[in-house]
This record gives structure tokens, sequence and C-alpha cells, in this order.
């Protein structure tokens, strides 16, 4: 009788065994499997949330089956506490261990309004603008330029919504005093600060900030980038490069910033340069000398003079042999490596060529023709209309 009952017993847990297992199975297929969203959505995940809140929320925009299934996966994939907040766009029919993947990974938000600080080479701008989830575009609110224009009446109300994100964005080739002198008019933002950054020193990227996150703290970001950068490529360096230090490396890339605007063009623009170190020909850059009268304070706006192309400055490259003293702007990643990897070629001269690049030339001569075909451009657009 025992015996029978002990076999029974057994029976009773190898068949609950399997029943579990096949519990199992089956949430874990829900969790991976799509989603019965229909349309995108924006989810705002507040600070301070549980998973059980997002549970909640996911169930009532009938975005999950389950929120049993949807905790249970995100504990145990280790995740629950990984929690970011944020506003996160959650794509159509998503399954449940996307939307966990999404919300709980780099915390960056992806969805909702977000308002764009940009730095530019000539001024600021404001820009706000919205995702519409469902066909992930942006559709732009309003901008305007700050300290400039008067804001939009729409302005106040954008800014105090809660759930406004804010970002900076800093092109490439600004310098560190604009930099500086524009985010005094980011109203988002607050402290005072002490002292330009070095020049140079400051990574032109897009940055995701906090509502009265203090600038210093921001300009720390923008440095600790610039140096992870320079780190990291400053060893993947091609050899015999005329540059001793990473220094060097920077104060040549911003040069190549400033010369061209054509991504692609970079490491040619760049060999030219490490062409004149190598064999002791002066840099010759307009840019340069520029940055020796304005301090990097302001566009020149108007063009050299030849008295200002004579004048010795440490900064005037058709005067001094080898490199300025410092950087002339905050050059990007793309101009950093160029100076470090540059094309292989024998170039020693360029000058625009009309379509908004440059004409390389390897003896003065053909150089000379170049700037004489610019020239011809240059008058043919300034012919008054007929």
């Amino acid at each position: 009788m025992w015996r029978n009952i002990a076999s029974n017993a057994l029976t009773l847990f190898i068949v609950l065994l399997l029943l579990a297992g096949g519990v199992i199975m089956w949430a874990k297929s829900q969790y991976t499997a799509a989603g019965p969203l229909d349309q995108a959505i924006c989810l705002r995940v507040e600070s301070g949330s549980t998973m059980r809140r997002i549970a909640n929320q996911l169930q009532a925009q009938d975005a999950i089956t389950s929120r049993a299934i949807f905790r249970a996966g995100a504990d145990y994939s280790g995740r629950s506490a990984e929690l970011k907040a944020g506003n996160f766009r959650i794509p159509e029919h998503a399954s449940m261990a996307q939307i966990v993947q999404a919300i709980t990974s780099s915390g960056r938000s992806t969805c909702g309004t977000e308002l764009n600080f940009r730095i530019g080479i000539a001024s600021a701008e404001i820009q706000v603008r919205k995702l519409d989830p469902a066909e992930n575009l942006y559709e732009e609110i309003l901008s305007f330029a700050p300290g400039t224009d008067t804001p939009p009446a729409r302005y106040a109300e954008i800014a105090a919504l809660p759930d406004l994100r804010y970002r900076v964005v800093l092109a490439e080739g600004v310098t560190s005093w604009q930099v500086v002198e524009e985010l005094k008019q980011a109203d988002f933002l607050t402290g005072d600060i002490a002292d330009i950054p070095a020049e140079g020193s400051l990574a032109p990227d897009s940055y995701e900030v906090t509502k009265g996150m203090a600038r210093s703290q921001l300009l720390a970001q923008m440095q600790e980038r610039q140096q992870n950068i320079l780190n990291e490529l400053w060893p993947q360096r091609a050899e015999g490069l005329p540059l001793d230090t990473p220094q060097e490396a920077l104060i040549l890339a911003s040069i190549v910033e400033k010369e061209t605007a054509v991504p692609a063009e970079r490491p040619m623009v760049a060999s030219v340069f490490i062409n004149r170190l190598e064999q002791g020909v002066r840099l010759q850059t307009d840019p340069t000398v520029i940055y020796g009268i304005t301090d990097g304070r302001a566009p020149l706006g108007r063009g050299l003079r030849q008295s200002e192309l004579r004048r010795e400055t440490p900064y005037n490259t058709y005067v001094i042999d080898g490199l300025p003293p410092t950087p002339i702007a905050n050059p990007g990643r793309a101009s950093i490596a160029a100076v470090l990897n540059p094309a292989e070629t024998d170039y020693l001269y360029f000058v625009a060529d009309g379509t908004g690049g440059h004409a390389f030339s390897e003896t003065l001569a053909e150089h000379n023709e170049n700037v004489a075909r610019w020239r011809e451009i240059e008058a043919e657009r300034n012919k008054p209309d007929q």
C-alpha cells in the first residue's frame, strides 16, 4: 500500500513538474512574442517608477498581454533594478522583452518633446521638436535665436512641460569662447562659468542634459569626452607623423576642421599640412591668421588684409614655422582621426574649386592654375545681375 502511495506521489510530482515546466515555457514564449500594440506609443517613465507601475501603464495602453509575465521577465533577466527615467518610443507589436530592453538600457530618451540648444559657428539656435511615435518622425514646433530673437509665445508654455527633454548640440569648429557665451543664453542651465576652457578641449557632440544642470558640469562632460577621443585615437596613429604629442594633433585637427566643411576631404587636407610639416614648409593657412586677430571671439566678417597676412603673431602661419601654440577651435572626432591617419598624397596646396570643396595640387604651378580658375569663378559670381 505504502509503495503504491509513494509511486502515485512520485507520479504526481513528475506531472506537476512537467506542468510547471510547461507553464514556464509558455510564459517565456509570451514574454518574447510580438505584443498587441497596433500603433507605436511614447511611454513616460517617471523618476522613482517601479516595474509594477510601468506594467500597469503598459496594460492600460494595451501594449502587453500580462502584467505578471512582464514583471517576472524583467526580474528573471535582472533588469528590474535598471529602470531608467525618461520618454521611450515603444514600436508597434514590440514584445515584452523588447520593451524591458528599451526602458532599461541606455537611459537616453527616444520619444516626446525635445528642446535642442544648438551652438553653431555663427550663432546659437533653440529648436523645439516633438516625435510622432507612429511615424517615428520629429515635427518642429518652434525655433529662435536666444539672446537675439524674442521667444515665441508658446515657448514659456513648452518650457513648463514636466517631461520636456533638453539637449545641447555643439557644432564642429566652434571656439571655446563661443561655447561659453552661448551657454549663458541657455535658460534651462544654471551657474556661472569661472574660466573659458582651453581651446580645443571641448568635444563637438550632442549632450542630453537635465533642467537645472550646472553649466560648469556640462563643460566638464565636454572636456572629458574630448580627452577620451584623444586617448582612443592617439595610440592608433600612423607611424612617422611629425606630431609629437596629442596636443599637437589637436592643434592640427582644429586647422583641418576650419579649412573644409566636406567630410570626405578631411584626410586629404590633413595630408597637405602633414606634408608641409615634414618638408619644413610653412602651413600658410588663413584660419590661424584670423584666430590671431579675433582670439576666437567672433567671425572676422571680412577678407584678410595683406597687412594682416604679413603681421607677426603666434598664430600667423604665413610668418611662423610649424604649428601655432594652441588649437584655433574645437575639432570633432573625424578631424582628429584624419590628422592621425591622413591620406597618403604628395599634395602641398589646395584652393576652393567652386563646388564647396577644394582642388588639390602637388606643385606651385598647378596650384597657381587652380587659384586662377577659382578667381574666375568668383568674378563670375560677383557680376551684377543683368
